[in-house]
């Protein structure tokens, strides 16, 4: 009876008799986790050559399932085997190899829903069928982007708003500096979220590490990850690290979201800041004139996607009791779908806004306008001495005089400012234009051309590490994007010996060279120390204090010697 329930899956025995379809098909998972048959693929690699190694498969078996493998994964590759297939554990002609009997003794190493290698957090978030890099690749296009239309205009002014009214004139290229350290800490959270992300579960099955001898520290630097998660439990049972790459996917959203809106309401007849470009913008079926900003507008929209997904994957693991639970299968979809969406839209809106035409003659004409200069005044009277209290008053009664009279700041008379103030002299016109208002904000983090073009340096200084991470080639990949098989001569026929190992990540290579550079130290400075007691212990031997007449109740205990010192 048990026989029967075997039929493509490996828990069969316990049960008289196969799960209704109805479970079949709720259980089901492979039509969209099948993006990840490669990445099972390279694991189940790793583990064949961890089960060679223990002595659980021979030569010829370990060889065979590695050729099995091989055949599997050109077979995925092609199509010949596809996620519509009706089991996992099918009769292909790599399927009895894959599937001999020691291989069928150790799956259960591997947990309830298939290799650990499908529940990395490394992976699920940042793979989906492309190179790990691809985007944080987009999100550095996006800053160039930025970064590349801020060098182009320097030194033009533009309004700068508060609560989307005319507040202070800013440079155009402050303000879209502004978006683009908002991204690089974006791009700083995908490298810091990829150091909690490098642990590997290999071999934590369900609840506790299998009992076969297997090396998970091994199998975790031979598949790229810096090291084996230390608990079990919170190894098989925590999406942590899911949920805060869905956090930040969903910021990368929110950024774009907000420089999209801008770039909407930028666009808009009554503002005319910007011209979209023609390959970055539709049209109307119904009115020839339109030129709609689709891109900001869908990025707008799918901002709140992402948020959706971080909400959904949030609400699955709420409530879950440690350690593995079926809900776990809903931990993929919401990472497929965020990378999926940034993947559209950040190639998208970095062309957007690396193609768009400033109209800055508009924006300096504005930039002054709206009494954005009051500040300037108030400002300028707590140089002369005014309290900044008193300063504001006096500013704002500018403000009321020139609204009953539609005029600007710089149009009011030297009368009416002496009559406001008799601290308000005429040489407050020199605050009261764009350029002063501008240059006068020099400090670091201001809007004057000096202080941008430090911000725009150590920006780009910022950057370049992030630039270093993202060129590094990914650990399980190799530079052409394809899994980097090792040959079937790895397989050594001896069970202990060693077969090749990938080369650490540059993370530990880091590691390995700073404990390296420490303990090069630690040599130096026992030298040093034993050195200095050589020639401390030369010369002639001082008198005791005691015999100098000093009191012995005086005097502080000895220190032990270096060479005591040493010893503890």
């Amino acid at each position: 009876m048990a026989e029967k329930t075997h039929q493509g899956s490996l828990w069969g025995g316990r049960f008289a008799a196969g799960p209704a379809d109805a479970l079949a098909a709720l259980s089901k998972s492979t039509h969209f986790d099948f993006r990840l048959a490669r990445y099972d693929i390279a694991y189940s690699r790793a583990h064949a050559r961890v089960l060679h190694r223990t002595g659980l498969l021979d030569d010829s078996e370990a060889a065979g399932m590695l050729s099995a493998l091989d055949r599997l994964e050109e077979d995925v590759l092609s199509g010949a085997f596809s996620p519509w297939h009706r089991t996992r554990t099918c009769t292909e002609p790599w399927s009895e190899a894959c599937l001999s009997a020691p291989a069928r003794s150790s799956e259960a190493s591997c947990g309830p829903t298939g290799p650990a290698m499908t529940r990395s957090p490394r992976w699920a978030a940042c793979s989906c069928g492309t190179t790990p890099a691809s985007s944080r690749l987009s999100v550095m296009d996006t800053i160039d982007a930025l970064i590349s239309q801020a060098e182009a205009h320097p030194e033009a002014p533009m309004p700068g708003r508060t609560h989307l009214q005319h507040a202070q004139p800013v440079l155009l290229s402050h303000h879209l500096l502004a978006h683009a350290w908002a991204f690089l800490r974006d791009l700083q959270r995908m490298v810091d979220w990829d150091r909690r992300a490098a642990a590997s579960p290999y071999g934590h099955g369900a609840l506790v590490y299998s009992s076969l001898g297997l090396d998970p520290q091994r199998v975790a630097e031979e598949l790229g990850f810096d090291e084996a998660a230390w608990n079990s439990i919170d190894g098989t049972a925590s999406r942590d690290v899911y949920a805060e790459f869905a956090w930040v996917a969903a910021m990368i959203g929110v950024d774009l979201s907000r420089i999209s809106e801008e770039t909407i309401f930028w666009a808009t007849k009554e503002v005319s800041f910007v011209t979209l470009d023609d390959a970055f913008s539709t049209g109307s079926s119904i009115m020839p004139q339109k030129k709609n900003p689709d891109v900001a507008e869908l990025a707008r929209g799918k901002s709140g996607r992402l948020i959706g997904d971080l909400t959904g994957l949030m609400t699955t693991l709420k409530g879950l009791p440690l350690a593995y639970n079926r809900d776990l299968q809903e931990d993929k979809e919401p990472l497929f779908d965020a990378v999926d969406t940034l993947e559209l839209l950040l190639p998208a809106v970095s062309g957007m806004i690396g193609t768009l035409t400033f109209h800055t003659e508009r924006m300096a004409e504005l930039a002054p306008r709206g009494f954005a200069l009051a500040t300037d005044i108030a400002e300028w009277l707590v140089r002369q001495g005014v309290p900044f209290r008193v300063a504001h008053e006096l500013a704002g009664e500018c403000v009321r005089v020139a609204e009953s009279r539609d005029v600007e700041l710089w149009d009011l008379t030297d009368e009416e400012l002496a009559s406001i103030s008799d601290h308000l002299t005429s040489d407050v016109r020199a605050v009261l234009t764009t350029f002063g208002s501008l240059t006068s904000r020099s400090s670091r983090g201001g809007t004057a051309p000096q202080a941008v073009a430090e911000q725009l340096d150590e920006l780009k200084r910022q950057l370049q590490p992030l630039r270093d991470f993202i060129a590094t080639p990914g650990a399980l990949w190799d530079r052409t994007g394809s899994p980097d098989r090792q040959p079937l001569s790895a397989v050594s026929s001896s069970h202990s010996s060693a077969s090749p190992k990938r080369p650490p990540s540059p993370r530990v290579r880091r590691r390995r060279a700073a404990a390296a550079a420490a303990a090069a130290g630690l040599v130096v400075l026992v030298v040093v120390v034993l050195v200095l007691q050589q020639w401390a212990g030369r010369g002639e031997e001082r008198p005791h204090p005691t015999e100098l007449g000093y009191p012995r109740r005086l005097l502080r205990p000895t220190l032990p010697r270096p060479r005591t010192l040493l010893r503890t």
